[in-house]
């Protein structure tokens, strides 16, 4: 049984930073400030000489493809008086695969977010004061885990974002379907690379104030019950 919360204690840690990136992923993705932030801020409508009202409809029926059991999109938007069809063959394709990486970011966000509740409301119902330390310090080593990460992830982006984004995207897709035209795709004429730089770092933020507040707790129990009898390791409850 030791090594077993031994092991449990482990994937805490490392399911608490998936957690929260998956979760900051699928919040943003499903957000329509998100999708109003491109089209304004990026001005869509001049790009793409469509009414800011039909684009704003666009990022709508997009969010419900992200997560209905449709196998492609198709919209269809006012441009100069006549219907068009909004993405081409190829955007579609490539939907289809953003699509894909998507749901399996949500199933992953799902199983960590299922893992720690499971894993908190166990230790929890069975454990003495001591246990509950090591709770607290598993969430300071997962809180130091996730600064790397997110310190990396920074790093290599904002030294040289294009190249980041490009070599994310050779290893998440693989075919060349994302390299698409600013001149006449609407796709990254609504969301170009510049909005993505900004989602990054939306992202990283608001993972920053969650690791804050997720510190904070345990630092301010750890120092509460610092009295208490300390356990030799991660996850044992044993003096």
């Amino acid at each position: 049984m030791g090594l077993v919360r031994y092991l449990a204690g482990l994937l805490f840690i490392i399911a608490v930073p998936v957690a929260l990136v998956t979760t900051t992923v699928r919040i943003l993705a499903n957000e329509p400030l998100v999708y109003e932030y491109a089209i304004d801020e990026y001005d869509a409508t001049q790009t793409t000489g469509i009414a800011r009202d039909e684009l704003l409809r666009a990022g709508s029926e997009l969010r419900n493809y992200f997560n209905n059991d449709e196998d492609e999109i198709f919209v269809r938007v006012e441009k100069d008086g006549a219907p068009i069809r909004l993405f081409t063959d190829r955007e579609t394709i490539h939907l289809r695969d953003v699509k894909t990486l998507m749901t399996k970011s949500f199933r992953v966000q799902e199983a960590a977010v299922i893992f720690v509740l499971v894993y908190v409301v166990a230790v929890f119902i069975w454990a003495r004061e001591s246990s509950l330390r090591v709770l607290a310090k598993q969430l300071l080593l997962s809180v130091l885990l996730s600064l790397a990460i997110i310190g990396g992830v920074g790093a290599i982006a904002f030294t040289g974002f294009h190249e980041s984004f490009d070599q994310f995207h050779r290893i998440a897709f693989d075919n060349d379907f994302w390299q698409l035209d600013p001149s006449r795709h609407h796709l990254i004429q609504m969301f170009p690379e510049a909005f993505w730089e900004d989602a990054i770092l939306w992202g990283g933020l608001a993972a920053l104030a969650q690791l804050g507040a997720l510190a904070l707790l345990s630092a301010t129990y750890l120092g509460l019950t610092r009295h208490s009898v300390e356990p030799h390791d991660l996850t044992s409850d044993q003096p």
